[in-house]
């Protein structure tokens, strides 16, 4: 460990990222520092994503349940809802979070402190006009959601205002065609919100195999969520306490609560004294990492969303971890590997897909690509008035049809994947899927009896 420093290693953004590099490399013993500009410890992901997001998820489906009740046989009135109830819960949750991190990094002797850190050199930050020096410096700032430059941009909000909503808007806009726009459509329109979806093309989730994009377009429209095509918004004007927009084409989509801006994120490398320190961004704002998340600057390393890899949560903490093992823990070639992410949409019904679309395998591996699907109406769902389909597409290779893709759509498949993520990983083949014994009656059987 280094001595000529004030730590060994400081961590530029108190997120998942930073968090768990941090954590781990006080483990083994070193001297870290986190810095975060916010409040709270837990970035993105705890405060204003993925956690409050699967709360509202819970929330949306627990609407879907009542009003299946009445299929098994329950006479159920549902008397209210009271969004404000459900976000103070919320809240109170993601407090709890906040406080752990705290308690558990300590334990690890990592400090941390608030204020925004700009490098000054390849071993030197500055917060609140104080320099720090580490041996190692590891970027984990995150991104933040864009907002179009338009005129009347200030009367919508990001994702970062959807969490920020007290009460339940009557009807919104959603702008953006990405899983953010997805999720928060679905889960807005689940709890009673009318909900339009304005998309810059034909369909939504674009880089997502196509069964899932035509299957969820089906479902959602299905669940009464208008879809407006080729819709970019141009302007929005407030009228009174209701927001229009107004599109590219002139068209007018009006009465809105509220519009929320979902049309993606960018890094947050702007002020980060990158420059000063010698790290090269590429042309969105990213920084590029070799395979050990190392910048052009050998001293400074990056994780997380503003590598513009794999832009999860579980991607930034895994890369954090172990670029500790390799560095504190002697765990020579320790690094990320980038394939085989599995992720779930949180849309309703939920989406779950892990390795090479249809498209992309076909690609690759041309004429021995073989997909095997299935589409049935799920046990729960035969009961319910609301028909939902469940959708699933293996995609295989090669005389040994090794699996290269496993692509989910319906009830509890967000729960399924994990598991089958991991016999991917070991390179299974469909003959593995087969030969594995089904657990009837469930979903998640059809994947070991695909024929």
């Amino acid at each position: 460990m280094s001595h000529n420093h004030d730590y060994d290693l400081i961590a530029i953004g108190g997120g998942s990222g930073g968090i768990a590099t941090a954590n781990r490399a006080g483990s083994y013993g070193a001297r870290a520092l986190i810095i975060e500009s916010d409040d709270v410890l837990g970035g993105t992901c705890v405060n204003r994503g993925c956690v409050p997001k699967k709360v509202m998820w819970y929330g949306g489906a627990m609407a879907h349940s009542l009003r299946d009740a009445e299929g098994y046989g329950f006479d159920v009135t549902v008397n209210g809802f009271d969004w404000h109830a459900l976000v103070e819960k919320r809240e109170k949750y993601i407090s709890n979070i906040n406080n752990a991190y705290a308690k558990y990094l300590g334990q690890n002797n990592v400090e941390t402190l608030t204020g925004r850190a700009r490098l000054v050199d390849a071993n030197t930050v500055e917060v609140n006009g104080k320099h720090y020096s580490a041996e190692r410096i590891v970027l984990a700032p995150g991104g933040h959601a864009r907002v179009p430059d338009i005129p009347g941009k200030e009367h919508g909000v990001t994702s970062d205002g959807f969490f920020e909503f007290e009460y339940q808007p009557n009807r919104v806009l959603v702008l953006g065609a990405g899983y953010i726009a997805v999720e928060l459509a679905g889960m807005l329109n689940a709890m009673g919100t009318k909900v339009t979806l304005g998309i810059r093309h034909e369909s939504f989730l674009r880089d997502f195999d196509l069964m899932l994009q035509e299957r969820l377009m089906e479902e959602m429209c299905g669940e009464g969520v208008e879809i407006k095509t080729y819709f970019t918004a141009a302007s929005l004007e407030r009228n009174g306490q209701l927001i229009c927009a107004v599109g590219e084409d002139g068209e007018r989509l009006e009465d809105f609560d509220a519009v929320i801006f979902a049309i993606g994120r960018s890094p947050s490398t702007d002020d980060l004294g990158l420059a000063t320190a010698g790290v090269e961004v590429d042309k969105r704002g990213y920084i590029p990492v070799d395979k050990y998340q190392q910048t052009n600057v050998p001293s400074i390393f990056a994780i997380g969303d503003v590598t513009g890899q794999a832009e999860l949560t579980p991607v930034a903490i895994a890369a954090g971890r172990r670029l500790a093992d390799r560095i504190y823990d002697n765990q020579e070639g320790r690094h990320l590997d980038y394939s085989l992410i599995p992720t779930v949409v949180f849309s309703h019904p939920p989406m779950a897909t892990v390795g090479l679309t249809e498209a992309a395998a076909r690609e690759q591996y041309g004429e021995a690509v073989k997909c095997y699907h299935t589409s049935f109406t799920a046990m729960y769902n035969s009961f319910t008035e609301h028909k939902a389909k469940t959708a699933m597409k293996l995609i295989v290779t090669g005389e040994d049809e090794k699996v290269i893709g496993i692509h989910m759509i319906g009830l509890a498949c967000d729960e399924m994947l994990q598991g089958f993520a991991v016999a991917m990983r070991m390179g299974a083949t469909k003959r593995d899927f087969d030969d594995t014994i089904a657990i009837h009656p469930t979903s998640s059987e059809e994947l070991v009896t695909l024929r």
